[in-house]
């Protein structure tokens, strides 16, 4: 599989990746872990939060989310990283039975002023249910090697 540099992302769309199926297992142990608010972990509890049901953390979407952009994109990336998260919003709660798609466009794409042999990509990353319901939005940049900076 080719690597991916900078001058190979262009504005627009980039791809849909997943499905990523969420049982309520992996919610539960993951809240047990970093989130353990009752509405994560106990279905009596959740049913009388306004989630009204058992939810995953926001916290676990981010991290489906992450896993499912390096096995679509990042893991065969020259990337360099990133310099965080720009925006990000939680808009509906991800339920057990769940599939996860993402789907990731890029906004921007600009040589650095720094650092030239480097430019950076701004993606909005979109995660959504099985009814195609979105479920979180975030927007984060990413620095990624320019091809001629890795020839030369």
């Amino acid at each position: 599989m080719n690597k991916l540099f900078f001058e190979d992302f262009k504005l627009g769309h980039l791809g849909r990746f997943g499905p990523r199926h969420v049982t309520a297992e992996e919610v539960r142990a993951f809240a047990a872990e970093f989130d353990p608010q009752p509405m994560h972990l106990d279905e009596a509890a959740a049913s009388r939060s306004m989630l009204r049901g058992l939810a995953g953390s926001g916290w676990h979407l981010c991290s489906i989310t992450m896993r499912m952009m390096f096995d679509g994109f990042i893991g065969r990336t020259a990337s360099l990283g990133s310099p965080g998260v720009n925006e990000l919003r939680w808009l509906a709660p991800f339920r057990p039975g769940d599939d996860i798609t993402l789907d990731v466009e890029v906004m921007e794409a600009r040589v650095s002023q720094s650092r030239p042999t480097t430019g950076i990509v701004m993606f909005k990353m979109t995660a959504s249910n099985t009814a195609g319901q979105a479920l979180c939005e975030m927007t984060s940049p990413i620095i990624v090697e320019r091809r001629d900076a890795a020839a030369g």
